[in-house]
Parts: C-alpha cells; sequence; structure tokens
C-alpha cells in the first residue's frame, strides 16, 4: 500500500492544501459509519453527482466527496440545459435513471424545443433553468439516495496498492487520504474534478489560481496524475459578464416565448412544473462594429485570448468570434437566471477583457446602453487528461479501478458530463458521462463486466468513442452531425434503446421505469403492426381523411402506416377515420406522437438497419486486453501504428479502425491476428474439453472395475 507524498514509486494526489470542515451527511441512517465504501466520487459538480448517484442505484456504498456541500448542483456557467445534440445526451442519461433531466423538469423557467424545422431525429430540447431552483432540488435528491453518503472535505492523497494481476495497470487505488491525514479505502474512485486541475482564472492581464470564481484549485492532484505517467493537456474556456435585468431596454429587442405545451425532459414526466404562460421569455439582440473596435484596440489587454491552449470551437469567446469572422453580426440572448433572480445572462458575450472595458463594450449593444455588469466576464485555463486514457468504461489504462468523469476528459458541458458520469463528463457533456462512470465503477466492485454504450446504441457511445479513440485538442462538444445512425439513435426512442440495458446488465433502472419502458415498447409494436394490418384503396383515403395529398391514382392499396407518413396527417385523425381499433392509440399522447415518428422513418430505418448490423460485426470481434503492440511478432503492423495502438489501447477491430493514422492494412493484419488466436484458443477449449471426457470416462471405468 503506498501514499507517499512528492517522492517514491507511488505519488500523492493532492487537491488542495486548503483545510476544511468534515461534515458528514447522509440519507442512509443503516449506511457503515466504518471508512470503506464500494465507491469514491470526488467532485460535486454534475458529473459528480450522476455518478455517485447512479453508483448508487446499482448497489454501491458510494461516498460523494466535495469541498462544500452547499455547491452541490451549482450552475458555474449557462443557466441551462439541453441543445441540439445535447437534448438527446439529456434523454439517454434520463434513460439511465440519471437526475439532471428529472430535475429540469422541476426547475425550468422556459422550455422549448429547437430545430423544429427539421426531422424529430435532430429536435433539441432545451431548457433555461433558476439556477437556485435546480440546486435547492439537486441537494435534496442527493442527500435522501439511499446507500449515498455525502462528506465536506479536501483529498490529499490516493491509495495505491499493486495491481490486480488479471488486469492491465501499473497499480490499483484503493481509497484516498483526506487533508486531516484521516483514510476512506474504496473499491473504486471516480474523480470529477471539472476545471478545478492547475485551474486559473484570466481577466484582462490580471491572473488568480482557481477552478471557479471563489474557489481553489487542484494542484497537487494535476501533479500527481503527471507523475504516475497521465499525458496531460491545456484547455481553456470562459463565462460572459452578469447584467442587472432593471438596467436592460426589453421593449425593443425581439422576443422569444416559450413552447406551448412544454415538453419535458424526463420520460416518467408527461409535463413539467410551470405552465407555459407561467415562463418566463428570452430576447435576442446583436453586436455591431462598435464591438469588433474595441475588441481589436485592446487585445494587448487580453492575455487568455492570445494564449496557445485551445478553447471551445463552438462556444468561442467574443473576441475569439471576431478575430475569425470579421466583420459579422454576432448573437446575444439575454437569458434569465431565476424566476426571482435579477440577473441576466448574455449568451454569447464570453468574454475576457478588462472589467471597465466589458462594461464599455456592453453599453455599444442595442438595448443594453444602460446595462449595469454585476459580475465581470472571467476566462479559465485548466489541465484535462488525454481521454485516449481511459477504456470506453471510463476506466484508466494506467491505474486500476480509477475512473474519469466529465471535463477532465476534455468534454465541454453539463450534459457530456452528466452522461460521462453515467461514465465521464464538463456541462451536459459531463452529465452524460457521469452515469456511464458511475456504473462501471459500481460494476468494477462486483467484478461484472463493464456496461458499454456502443456508436450504434447511443449519443453516449458516440461520445465516449470518439474521446476514447480519436482524442480531443480542443473542448469536445456533441453535435448531432457527428452521429452516423441519428436516424435511429433518436430523442424519443432513448428508453427502448437504453432503459431495458440498464436494468438488466447494470441494474441502475428503477422498476417503474422498466416496467413503463417496456409497456411503451410493446404498445409501439403493436400500434406499428396494427397499422400495417390497415388498408385501402387511395381514393377511400382520400375520403376519408380530405386534407391529406395522397395521390387517387394509386392502385395498390394503402397502408395506415404509409398514410401516417404524411404530414398533415396524425394519429388523432387516422383513429377519427378508422375509429377500431386504431382509438386506444390516441389516449396516450407520448405513445400516438411517438408512432407519427415510427411512421416518419419506416423506409429508411429498415437500411439503416442493415449498416448497424455491419458495424457490430466489427465491434464484436475484441482485441486481448493484454496485447503488447509494441513487441508483439505475429501480426504486421508499422512503427507508427504500433505505438498509436499502444497509447489508444482499442478494445474491438471497430474502435482501432477509427484511430488516425491506423491504415486499412493495419487492420486487416490486425483482424486476421484476431481470428487466428480465436481458432487456437477454441482448439485449446476443445482440447481441455476432450481431455476432461477422456479423464471422466476413466474415472466411471474405474469405479466400474
Amino acid at each position: 500500500m503506498f501514499y507517499l507524498r512528492g517522492c517514491g514509486r507511488w505519488v500523492a494526489a493532492s487537491f488542495t492544501k486548503q483545510q476544511f470542515p468534515l461534515v458528514r451527511l447522509s440519507s442512509d441512517s443503516a449506511a457503515p459509519r466504518t471508512p470503506h465504501f464500494d465507491v469514491i466520487v470526488i467532485g460535486g459538480g454534475h458529473a459528480g453527482t450522476e455518478a455517485a448517484t447512479a453508483a448508487a442505484r446499482c448497489g454501491s456504498r458510494t461516498l460523494l466527496l466535495t469541498h462544500r456541500v452547499d455547491t452541490i448542483g451549482q450552475m458555474s456557467c449557462n443557466p441551462s440545459f439541453g441543445g441540439i445534440g445535447k437534448g438527446h445526451l439529456m434523454r439517454e442519461v434520463d434513460a439511465l435513471d440519471g437526475l439532471c433531466s428529472r430535475i429540469c423538469d422541476q426547475s425550468g423557467v422556459h422550455y422549448k424545443v429547437l430545430n423544429r424545422r427539421k426531422g424529430p431525429a435532430v429536435w433539441g430540447l432545451r431548457a433555461q433553468i433558476d439556477r437556485k431552483l435546480y440546486k435547492q432540488n439537486m441537494q435534496k435528491e442527493i442527500l435522501n439516495t439511499p446507500l449515498l453518503t455525502v462528506q465536506e472535505g479536501a483529498v490529499e492523497d490516493l491509495i495505491l496498492t499493486e495491481p490486480e494481476p488479471e488486469h492491465t495497470g501499473k497499480c490499483r487505488v484503493s481509497g484516498v487520504v483526506l487533508v486531516d491525514g484521516s483514510t476512506v479505502y474504496a473499491e473504486s474512485v471516480i474523480l470529477t474534478t471539472g476545471t478545478f486541475l492547475r485551474g486559473m482564472i484570466v481577466i484582462g492581464l490580471e491572473m488568480h489560481p482557481a477552478g471557479r470564481l471563489g474557489d481553489q484549485p487542484s494542484i497537487g492532484l494535476a501533479q500527481t496524475l503527471e507523475k504516475l505517467g497521465f499525458v496531460v493537456g491545456r484547455l481553456k474556456t470562459g463565462t460572459p459578464p452578469r447584467i442587472a435585468k432593471d438596467s436592460i431596454n426589453f421593449s425593443i429587442l425581439n422576443k422569444q416565448t416559450p413552447d406551448n405545451p412544454s415538453v419535458p425532459f424526463s420520460f416518467t414526466n408527461e409535463t413539467v412544473w410551470i405552465k407555459p404562460e407561467d415562463q418566463l421569455p428570452c430576447y435576442l439582440t446583436h453586436t455591431n462594429p462598435k464591438v469588433d473596435e474595441i475588441v481589436l484596440k485592446n487585445l494587448h489587454l487580453n492575455s487568455h485570448v492570445k494564449e496557445t491552449t485551445r478553447g471551445p470551437r463552438y462556444c468561442p469567446s467574443i473576441e475569439s468570434k471576431v478575430l475569425r469572422f470579421p466583420n459579422r453580426l454576432h448573437q446575444v440572448w439575454l437569458e434569465p437566471e431565476g424566476m426571482d433572480s435579477d440577473l441576466i445572462y448574455p449568451q454569447g458575450l464570453s468574454m475576457t477583457l478588462p472589467a471597465e472595458l466589458q462594461e464599455k463594450m456592453i453599453t455599444c449593444i442595442r438595448g443594453l446602453e444602460k446595462a449595469k455588469v454585476i459580475q465581470p466576464g472571467y476566462g479559465v485555463q485548466y489541465d484535462y487528461l488525454d481521454p485516449r486514457q481511459i477504456t470506453p468504461s471510463l476506466e484508466t489504462h494506467l491505474v486500476q479501478r480509477l475512473f474519469f468523469a466529465g471535463q477532465i476528459n476534455g468534454t465541454t458541458g453539463y450534459e457530456e458530463a452528466a452522461a460521462q458520469s453515467l461514465a465521464l463528463s464538463p456541462r451536459l457533456e459531463c452529465s452524460g458521462a457521469g452515469v456511464i462512470a458511475g456504473i462501471n465503477a459500481s460494476l468494477r466492485v462486483s467484478r461484472k463486466p463493464p456496461f458499454v454504450v456502443s456508436r450504434t446504441e447511443g449519443y453516449i457511445g458516440v461520445l465516449i468513442d470518439d474521446l476514447t479513440t480519436l482524442g480531443t485538442s480542443e473542448p469536445y462538444r456533441m453535435f448531432t452531425s457527428r452521429v452516423e445512425f441519428r436516424l435511429s439513435l433518436r430523442p424519443d426512442n432513448a428508453d427502448i434503446r437504453l432503459t431495458l440495458r440498464g436494468y438488466k446488465d447494470a441494474g441502475c433502472v428503477s422498476q417503474q421505469r422498466y416496467e413503463r419502458a417496456c409497456w411503451m415498447k410493446s404498445s409501439l409494436e403493436e400500434g406499428i403492426s396494427v397499422l400495417k394490418s390497415i388498408e385501402f384503396s387511395s381514393s377511400k383515403w382520400k375520403n376519408l381523411i380530405p386534407e391529406v395529398s395522397i395521390s387517387t391514382s394509386r392502385s395498390l392499396p394503402v397502408r395506415a402506416l404509409d398514410v401516417l407518413k404524411y404530414e398533415e396527417v396524425d394519429m388523432d385523425s387516422l383513429a377519427k377515420a378508422v375509429p377500431e381499433p386504431l382509438k386506444k392509440y390516441t389516449k396516450c399522447r407520448e405513445l400516438a406522437e411517438r408512432l407519427k415518428i415510427e411512421a416518419t422513418y419506416e423506409s429508411v430505418l429498415f437500411h439503416q438497419l442493415q449498416e448497424i448490423k455491419g458495424v457490430q460485426q466489427d465491434e464484436a470481434l475484441q482485441l486481448p486486453k493484454d496485447i503488447d503492440y509494441l513487441t508483439i511478432r505475429d501480426v504486421s503492423l508499422s512503427h507508427e501504428v504500433r505505438e498509436k495502438l499502444h497509447f489508444s489501447r482499442p478494445q474491438t477491430i471497430g474502435a482501432a479502425s477509427r484511430i488516425p493514422g491506423v491504415t486499412p492494412a493495419a487492420i486487416i493484419n490486425l483482424l486476421r491476428f484476431v481470428k487466428t488466436t480465436q481458432q487456437r484458443q477454441a482448439a485449446m477449449n476443445e482440447s481441455l474439453k476432450t481431455d476432461q471426457c477422456l479423464r471422466d470416462a476413466d474415472r466411471l471405468q474405474e469405479r466400474q472395475l
């Protein structure tokens, strides 16, 4: 066992030298008082909360360690969840019984579905969130989760022991050492450090060590991870200034109202907590040439924009926009921060200029001429770990039972973080990762196979596969364009894709949610079958539904499922035309809407499913976990390819084929190697089986004699 500080074979993992009171808060009165848990989660952000609750749902006694309990559920940047691509992650996190979707349905102030002009496969559910309400609801959920203990404290060291011989890795994590010297042991540990690894806040030319405004960074942990051999990179992000609501002239701005009815994020909710008429509007304004002028004249006063560290490509600062896209007007969305908040979040105006120049720029914008800046915008620079050093289960290659989730893996948002915490994460990208990490840390404790979502099963799978095979040199953001099979991986069917697997393979889904998903699956199958069985001539359909633009010259009978594909037809109009047996499918609004979507994509889904089967065949070809790519002689590979495979350590032929620089010839040689290895193993197993049969026969003969 090792937890030596600064030198020696294993090195300490230090979060901070600052002292914090240790306050143990637990919702489970029966939780053991001995300092030993199945899973420890370090960090109480979006990835950390999803990871901790996912591990607890899987039956693991879990400890969530955070500097301050009162910051759990805090939205550090944008007060919103969802969007194009990110809304898919939200639905998938919810399908695995994650928290953020249900909490958003209880805390939103403006709900809207983006991308409605396109098909439902790429619609993006989005909501403005009340910061205070979200934090309250999240803390209530966390502190009342069975098997989950929450403790305030700072982690000083990782406890490292000898590795398990049957797994790869130079050592195994067995717990943590707190700043007061006390130890807490665990079978698995998840790091969700966000922007705190050597975090540095930048405003103008001023730089201050911090992971978030008002919170100390984690210096020792970053040094420890480097000494253990992890490849560490540097990223940056930023946040806009906050503006006083009563100083804005909303009357001259473009007003955006919420959807009516509002579409909830969670499959378990039929509606959200607030009526559309009681929700808050958002407003749109734009930058102008005066903004460009202020930016260009003051670049010498902005160290953040001059840094070589890569920032978010798809959510850049206003300085980056002006430099990359000169002479353009840029959108600025004025978004409320809560029902009773006096602050407005100017989406699109992330900046790091000196505070006085920020105020000067703000007052150049239409509607903001008299705006008062309450808090200046700032940039954050932080360390992240190259995600090619983790497996698809989010366990690290170097240290056994150590998992990374959230922005530590190079992602950008709450949603990506939550998804990872189901495995890894930062904001939305963070939430998705958190769920996966929590599930797999728990499964690792019980020595069960990892829960891996493939590219063919979900946006979470695409997120993790992109990170673990391609890596990232800039904050990773989820988009629908990254997903090859997006017509199959829609927001509406995330429960069918993941809830059933989550219940059977991971045990992270409640019985109630599982039964609901089973009912929906069987109802959809039954409804589609019935719609296929109803056939009339095109002229009869035209008489039954006059508004349908169907050609009456068609000679063959037309199925009800084909009629439902027309834009002007829905299940209500079909049920009016053919009450029996279709009327019962209109009683549940969600079922009726999903039948319409299934009809819309029926023809293209057939071809896409064939493509998915081909990809799944590649993914089924597992590469040996203990293969040494640098020394193996049974396969012909170039030195460059060997190095890339050694660093990324893909688990399947499909994953290896997606690594940049791994040639098709190398994949063919790997494929031959895998098949030859499998054949040898099968022959060896058959030989052992034959030997066992002969021994059994000999023993039987001896007993007979």
